[in-house]
């Protein structure tokens, strides 16, 4: 057996500020420097230090309700140009993009895919996810069908 070849299986915790002079960081200051915000209670997350310069809370757009901080997911744009690569006549959903190597699946299943009308489209399709009015017109056009899913 070679000593430094040995695993380790002392893990050394961290020294937690102000448990009494005997844990190595106690007594007057703590580790915490002399005086000053920092040296007394915690600082708020949302605090930005300056008084001239707008809040970031203050700058984001106004949202009521309790998820207002959390961002919503918009869904994953198709363009009409791109389901050129179906064949005609098939039907367009989730599983058929994925499986022709449009969308990604777990992306897919998360955000939602919609059809937008950019580009132009040839082939006939029957759409079945959400589409805008553009594209929908662009669809029918082409002599494909749109249901509303």
């Amino acid at each position: 057996m070679i000593k430094n070849n040995l695993p380790k299986i002392r893990k050394h915790n961290a020294k937690r500020l102000g448990r009494g002079y005997g844990s190595g960081k106690g007594g007057h200051t703590s580790g915490r420097g002399q005086k000053g915000q920092k040296a007394r209670s915690h600082i708020g997350v949302l605090f930005e230090g300056v008084k001239m310069k707008k809040s970031l809370i203050k700058r984001l757009p106004f949202r009521r309700g309790k998820n207002k901080f959390k961002a919503r997911p918009s869904p994953i744009v198709v363009n009409l140009e791109v389901l050129n690569l179906l064949k005609s006549g098939s039907k367009v959903n989730v599983e058929t993009l994925v499986l022709a190597g449009i969308v990604q699946k777990a992306d897919a299943e998360t955000f939602g895919v919609k059809i937008l009308g950019g580009g132009e489209l040839k082939n006939k399709l029957t759409v079945e996810l959400p589409i805008s009015k553009s594209a929908a017109k662009k669809v029918e056009k082409a002599g494909g069908t749109v249901s509303k899913a």
